[in-house]
């Protein structure tokens, strides 16, 4: 049965003194556990992304990896506090040379912890006043933030990557793009008493569907469900990963699960997000097999696709990826959710699907010092030489006569 989007949260009291400045104060973040019931009472206030709610901040916090010094930027207008987030300390060494003092935000600074991948990241603000949080929060990180080379801002989305773009700019900054990518999703408003997703996609895509669920439908019934428990989704979890893995190896990359930090991590997510509904494990079996796992985050009516492992095989004309996602992108319609987002890197079948998006950026801000600078170019370099392997080699000419 559809159920309707998430109720909006009651009125908050109101908000101090319009015209009193934001405060901002930073400190360590010695007892995190006695931040969740200040965290929790401004995430109703917010309109921050899944990745700002208590559940992962909470669960990133607790399997954070020694020596990462998390610190608790907090801002106030008057007595209430309206702003939130949590920086890592780190020293970090880049191509084994240069000595790099960071603050990250929503990051340890570990490179294998940090895998599991922030995005939508920002400050989590209360809506009532959200610009002037990010744009007092940026400004005073910009300006007051001890001892840094780098400011590392991970899958900004693009309000807190404007602010803190500003800020930094103000400060006298210079802001370098570490990574650009982008977020892409199926915006499921438009078709509101129509509930025919499949019409809206492309015709060979509508092909290659429509022929894949009949392959599939050869073995028995393509079902699609959902976990009802924290077990079953643990289950199918563990189900997932000898999926994603195979696919990932066979195009000789690691994959999520070869960092260690991974599974714990995601096991306590799971656990605690399966019964609020915020997590939502999801299966398709054709006939007895399971053909597709999908690993999602569920937030204020957006459904979010973190992870997937799909059974590949010999015969393309099977695409276990192409069914899951549709079947899941309908089951969200037919619950009355408004997106199904594919988060960042557009890949394969996720332009097909999509019809909306923005960019999604890794910004690194800090003062124009020559070993930044030098850096900066070593990076170029590096670029530089990355896409010369890539270049297929040039086709030699044949003369004629030429017999080799």
């Amino acid at each position: 049965m559809p159920c309707p989007l998430p109720a909006a949260a009651p009125d908050p009291p109101p908000i101090a003194d319009h015209t009193q400045p934001v405060t901002v104060t930073l400190r360590p973040l010695d007892r995190p556990a006695a931040v969740e019931p200040m965290w929790r009472d401004l995430e109703e206030r917010a309109d921050g992304s899944f990745f700002l709610s208590w559940l992962w901040v909470g669960t990133w916090l607790h399997h954070r990896p020694p020596g990462s010094a998390p610190h608790l930027l907090v801002a106030r207008r008057g007595e209430q506090v309206v702003g939130l987030a949590v920086l890592c300390r780190r020293t970090l060494w880049r191509f084994a040379l240069l000595r790099t003092r960071c603050w990250l935000l929503h990051e340890s600074g570990d490179p294998v912890f940090d895998r599991l991948f922030v995005e939508y990241n920002g400050i989590l603000a209360d809506r009532r006043c959200a610009d002037a949080v990010l744009a007092a929060s940026f400004g005073w990180l910009s300006r007051h933030l001890p001892g840094f080379d780098d400011m590392l801002l991970a899958g900004l989305d693009a309000a807190a990557e404007a602010a803190a773009r500003r800020a930094a700019g103000d400060a006298g900054l210079a802001v370098r793009l570490h990574h650009a990518d982008a977020a892409q999703w199926v915006d499921l408003a438009g078709l509101r008493g129509s509930e025919d997703y499949r019409a809206t996609l492309g015709k060979n895509t509508r092909a290659a569907l429509k022929r894949a669920l009949r392959l599939y439908g050869e073995r028995g019934p393509v079902t699609f469900r959902t976990a009802a428990t924290a077990a079953e989704a643990l289950a199918d979890f563990a189900a997932l990963e000898p999926l994603h893995q195979a696919s990932w190896v066979a195009r000789g990359q690691a994959g999520a699960f070869a960092n260690p930090a991974f599974r714990p991590f995601h096991r306590d997510l799971i656990a605690a997000g399966v019964p609020t509904g915020l997590v939502r494990l999801c299966r398709v079996d054709a006939g007895d097999r399971a053909i597709g796992f999908l690993y999602n985050f569920v937030w204020r009516g957006r459904v979010m696709n973190y992870q997937g492992g799909f059974a590949y095989e010999a015969d393309n004309r099977l695409k276990p990826g192409l069914v899951s996602h549709v079947l899941a992108i309908e089951d969200t319609l037919a619950r009355g959710e408004g997106v199904y987002d594919f988060m960042s890197t557009p890949a394969g079948h996720k332009p097909l699907l999509s019809n909306g998006g923005q960019p999604m950026n890794w910004l690194a801000a800090g003062p124009d010092r020559l070993g930044r600078r030098v850096e900066e170019r070593l990076c170029h370099l590096r670029a530089r030489l990355k896409a010369l392997l890539r270049r297929p080699p040039r086709p030699r000419l044949v003369l004629s006569g030429d017999a080799s």
